[in-house]
């Protein structure tokens, strides 16, 4: 149990609701919290690092996503704490703290979206808000044992949010009860209450799940049983994603150097796709943020410093081979999975890393991650962090090509 009864998950907490006649309030007595990276009228929007709420004022104006569910009845209860400028998966933030991971104290929460998956994960809230780049929605609700969802690209305005990648950047939610889940996604989404859609398809990844450190019976069987229980085994279909993308997207050859086709435990393509996904996000992040960071020099933590001057240093080579990454990425799994297919891939590789663990140990985990995280990130399509039991992690992430249907 955290001695800290918020379990540090909050930079600052406050009651903010709108007081409305209206009838139709679908979050009405629900609590959620944001992450500290929303545009919050009155509120310095601090983006994990005291320098940054130091240097920039208060916000003039509330993001739309953060009105939409105020609007729709919510109570706003606090700001949660991030992993510096959301440049890490990890959670870890040397200025505020790392919120205690719920389900495992000893291990990190995940990123950049850390306190907004501990205050659910915790039942401190109902939901919150976070965004996910690189899978800073996803990451921290895996290793919490919650909810998480990425939405398709550009599904939910990002207006009002400091951006971290714009061909990447979305803002997610997270949530314990499925139901809460999806009322916060109607919502967001702006989308009717529709009956639930029967997938056409159900396709696992084999390659993905061999990445996982889980045995597979742990994982692709608990799968395949829900699967056929649910909707009959008909609907099950097995592929090598890896291959499939290496054919279908053949940009990823200014991606593929000889260390990627000679890795252990990695799927070579997918690791290129990875390359690919870092590439246009540190160039972006350059552009959005270098004169900010060489002008202050703000106090970095271990290993998001690397990465971040990293950034800061890109050239920006191969940014148009990036963009026919995505547009190849796009189309190929779109073919793949057609009208209301989904994809089953590992989230991340395993459980959590330890608390503090080396930062050269994490990379390695890292790159396993991205390999599977990019898939979401870079084809622009909508995943689902759904089953979550930390020591038999059945870490499934659901992608569908049927754009920002929830059910």
């Amino acid at each position: 149990m955290a001695r800290d009864p918020d379990y540090g998950a909050f930079v600052d907490k406050f009651v903010l609701e709108l007081t409305s006649s209206a009838h139709d309030q679908p979050l009405q007595g629900l609590t959620f919290a944001v992450k500290d990276i929303f545009d919050m009228e009155g509120y310095v929007t601090g983006f994990g690092h005291p320098d940054w709420a130091r240097t920039h004022s208060a916000a003039t104006s509330t993001a739309p996503a953060v009105l939409a569910v105020l609007r729709g009845g919510a109570t706003c209860v606090g700001r949660t704490v991030m992993d510096e400028m959301a440049y890490s998966i990890d959670g870890e933030n040397i200025h505020y703290g790392t919120p205690t991971n719920p389900c495992a104290p000893d291990r990190v929460p995940g990123g950049s979206s850390s306190g907004s998956a501990v205050a659910v994960g915790a039942k401190i809230v109902d939901f919150s808000l976070g965004t996910d780049t690189g899978g800073s929605v996803r990451v921290p609700a895996s290793y919490c044992g919650i909810l998480g969802f990425r939405p398709s690209y550009d599904a939910v305005p990002s207006a009002g949010v400091v951006p971290l990648a714009q061909s990447f950047d979305t803002v997610g939610w997270f949530a314990r009860d499925p139901v809460i889940l999806s009322r916060v996604g109607h919502i967001l989404l702006q989308s009717p209450v529709m009956d639930p859609i029967k997938p056409s398809q159900v396709i696992i990844a084999e390659d993905c799940f061999q990445l996982s450190n889980i045995p597979n019976d742990r994982l692709g069987q608990v799968l395949v049983k829900s699967v056929e229980k649910i909707y009959g085994g008909h609907i099950l279909k097995h592929t090598v994603l890896g291959d499939y993308v290496k054919e279908k997207v053949p940009s990823l050859e200014h991606f593929t150097s000889k260390d990627i086709k000679e890795l252990e435990n990695n799927i070579p393509s997918l690791a290129a796709l990875s390359n690919a996904m870092r590439s246009l996000e540190r160039y972006e992040f350059k552009d959005n943020h270098s004169e900010w960071i060489t002008t202050v020099k703000p106090e970095l933590g271990p290993g998001i410093s690397g990465r971040i001057w990293k950034a800061v240093r890109t050239t920006g080579e191969n940014v148009d081979a990036c963009h026919s990454v995505k547009t190849e990425l796009h189309a190929a799994l779109s073919t793949l999975l057609q009208d209301f297919g989904i994809l089953a891939i590992p989230t991340v590789p395993g459980p959590p890393p330890k608390l503090q663990t080396d930062p050269a140990t994490l990379e390695i985990f890292r790159a396993k991650a991205f390999s599977l995280l990019s898939i979401a990130g870079v084809s622009g399509f909508c995943q689902i962090q759904r089953f979550h039991n930390l020591y038999t992690p059945e870490l499934f992430a659901l992608e569908t090509s049927s754009s920002h249907q929830l059910s």
